[in-house]
């Protein structure tokens, strides 16, 4: 296989409300990305785009059609990825693999998302068909409720109070949110303290408003090259090192694993082992915090804490610059925003900013960061992790 390097990138603000349509969303990530990685639309050989919900918040579909047609990629081919909130980064390991094969040089990849259009009750809905239709959502299970049920459970397995669990979660927001007031791009710009999201109002018991990321609308896009092409484009190539990609059956059919989730577990390792490097070799992390507890959680599959230890990671601020593992510095899901059909390649955006030495004006840079890792869930339990290293 040969290598593969991420030479351009581009983000939208994420936003609420956004006045432009996902296509126009996209259509600016990816021009960005374009121009930033000294190409034209015309040297585009192929298009991967994440996007879940189009066709409910806009009455959308094809949109990656559209997509190569606005941009002026006439004719070539484009795909579209639906892997729930993962769909981005599923786009981005395959486009890697088509590229990493010898069947194209150069290709861009992205999502886009528009959530907040449907409101907040069809929203909840529509995100909840990434649950089991027939058991889990006419049980009331929506993924604060998902989240909520894996908090008790994380309490009760590694024998902790609930009441130091949550404040635990509770710096896991505030540290977001810390970062998050640098990133222009972040949908919550301020900072919030403990008390304040211990104080928020309940969503799904003990689940707290604050412990809650955002719905979004927004667009991140990459454009992925051979080695041989991205020498000739950029003097900051950011190679894709490892891969990994796992999937989970419905959340009753996990019991024995819950609260962890086994396919993380199994997606982190193909990843590790690819790249050949271990957690500690990890400088600065991306991973999926759409609520508090899930970075706690997917922290401890990702091999930075023990089990039923990662909550003092953030209370010791090992989470932070500087410290053992600097986990989220864009702001996370929770300040940065969540659309869903973006969030993996916002991820990839990050560390590949991070890993180039970009974000010193922000306050936001991991000095001598060398390799990043993204980790992006979708739905029930479909897992992708990309391990990322600057040469």
């Amino acid at each position: 296989m040969r290598k593969v390097a991420v030479v351009g990138v581009g983000h939208t603000d994420f936003t609420a409300g956004s006045s432009k349509t996902q296509l126009e969303l996209m259509s600016e990530a990816s021009m960005d990305a374009i121009i930033s990685s000294n190409l034209k639309p015309e040297d585009i050989q192929a298009i991967f785009c994440g996007n879940v919900l189009g066709d409910f918040s806009e009455g959308q579909g094809m949109i990656q059609s559209y997509l190569a047609d606005n941009i002026g990629c006439f004719n070539v081919p484009a795909s579209r990825f639906e892997g729930a909130c993962a769909s981005a980064t599923m786009a981005i390991r395959d486009a890697f693999l088509w590229v990493a094969s010898g069947f194209y040089d150069i290709v861009l990849v992205g999502g886009v998302e528009k959530a907040t259009t449907m409101g907040t009750p069809l929203a909840t809905r529509t995100f909840a068909m990434f649950h089991d239709s027939r058991y889990e959502y006419p049980a009331g299970f929506t993924f604060p409720a998902f989240f909520a049920l894996l908090t008790h459970l994380y309490a009760d397995k590694y024998n902790l109070p609930l009441e130091k669990l949550k404040e635990q979660m509770a710096q896991v927001t505030v540290q977001s949110h810390q970062y998050g007031l640098n990133n222009p791009h972040a949908q919550f710009r301020k900072e919030v303290t403990v008390e304040k999201v211990l104080n928020s109002f309940m969503v799904s018991t003990p689940l707290q408003l604050l412990d809650c990321c955002p719905f979004s609308d927004g667009a991140a896009a990459v454009v992925l090259a051979s080695e041989e092409a991205a020498k000739k484009l950029t003097d900051k190539p950011v190679y894709i090192a490892g891969v990994g990609q796992a999937s989970s059956g419905k959340l009753s059919s996990q019991y024995k694993a819950l609260p962890r989730l086994k396919a993380r577990e199994v997606s982190v390792k193909q990843a590790y082992d690819m790249a050949g490097v271990k957690p500690e070799d990890i400088d600065v992390c991306e991973l999926h915090d759409c609520f508090s507890i899930a970075s706690i959680i997917a922290a401890e599959s990702l091999g930075f804490s023990e089990f039923g230890k990662a909550g003092e990671l953030w209370e010791k601020e090992q989470t932070k610059i500087g410290g053992k593992i600097p986990i989220n510095i864009s702001g996370g899901l929770k300040s940065k925003g969540h659309p869903i059909g973006a969030t993996g390649a916002s991820q990839v955006y990050e560390i590949t900013r991070q890993l180039r030495g970009e974000l010193v004006d922000q306050s936001r840079q991991v000095e001598g960061a060398k390799v990043g890792l993204v980790d992006t869930l979708g739905g029930d339990g479909v897992i992708v992790n990309i391990v990322l290293r600057a040469e």
